[in-house]
């Protein structure tokens, strides 16, 4: 495995991979690598010949500079676990070599970016668009790979390929979960053992919300999720959308869409914990 940190030296190698014919595909990061990334880089790893790992903590997507500061980095572990996983090329690079100059770009998406994370990270998505449309241009992937944790940037990056024309096959892999059911994520480490008990009722309760929605309203049910989880008193719950899994926009009534889905934020101490489940999905307009 090749360890880059110059995208000048990132593009020679892609460059190599496509002079041998290789379809190659990226799985962009933050690092702090964990089983829901594995799976994203073995997935990858079996649908091309070559392959692309970037670990970057983008600063330009946190408008919450104590979430950048307390962020887990874990360079050494990462690198190990993708030599591991049988990556080629590990691009990890520093901000001077993303940002040599600042990123002045701003992306007008849409609803998409608007709402849910849009609306509560304020230039959080135009980060993540600054990043992954530096990435693909550099790499130029056939695929590129995406964790559905993360239901909106997904939604987002699809927005953000149709507008500048990249040819790239965005391909989306299931959540994984810890044996409890709360979905991995590089944040969980800073979860204290009391709040880390009581995280899992997140999924939990909307996993049985999938009943009570059988015979209850949207409303009511966005509602009922919310005050179960608030129950909790180490949990608060900052947002709960019931969307159109397309346009993320949110429905009043489930005969609204034909693909319906609840896209979630709690505050689990300081901790800002996501994650989604579908109510209704007949079929998605990619």
């Amino acid at each position: 495995m090749k360890i880059i940190s110059k995208v000048s030296d990132l593009q020679a190698a892609v460059s190599q991979m496509r002079q041998q014919g290789k379809s190659v595909g990226l799985v962009p990061t933050m690092g702090a690598l964990h089983e829901g990334h594995k799976s994203l880089i073995d997935r990858a790893r079996k649908e091309n010949d070559a392959l692309v790992v970037s670990v970057f903590l983008n600063p330009t997507q946190f408008n919450n500079q104590d979430d950048l500061r307390t962020y887990p980095r874990t360079a050494d572990r990462d690198a190990a676990l993708l030599e591991a996983c049988g990556v080629d090329v590990a691009f990890m690079p520093t901000v001077e070599d993303i940002y040599p100059e600042p990123d002045s770009r701003v992306f007008n998406l849409g609803p998409v970016m608007e709402v849910m994370e849009g609306a509560m990270r304020p230039g959080h998505f135009n980060g993540v668009c600054q990043i992954v449309s530096k990435l693909f241009t550099w790499v130029s992937p056939n695929r590129a790979y995406f964790g559905e944790k993360d239901f909106q940037q997904i939604a987002v990056i699809r927005a953000m390929v149709k507008q500048l024309g990249f040819d790239i096959d965005i391909v989306t892999c299931p959540c994984v979960r810890e044996d409890d059911g709360l979905a991995k994520s590089s944040r969980n480490v800073r979860l204290t053992p009391q709040i880390r008990k009581v995280a899992p009722q997140i999924y939990a309760t909307l996993k049985r919300s999938l009943d009570f929605a059988a015979d209850h309203t949207v409303e009511q049910t966005r509602q009922w999720v919310t005050a179960t989880i608030n129950a909790w008193p180490e949990m608060e719950v900052e947002y709960y959308s019931i969307c159109d899994g397309n346009t993320l926009q949110p429905v009043n009534d489930w005969n609204d869409s034909d693909y319906v889905v609840g896209c979630i934020t709690v505050y689990c101490g300081d901790v800002r914990e996501i994650d989604n489940i579908t109510y209704k999905k007949l079929k998605i307009n990619d």
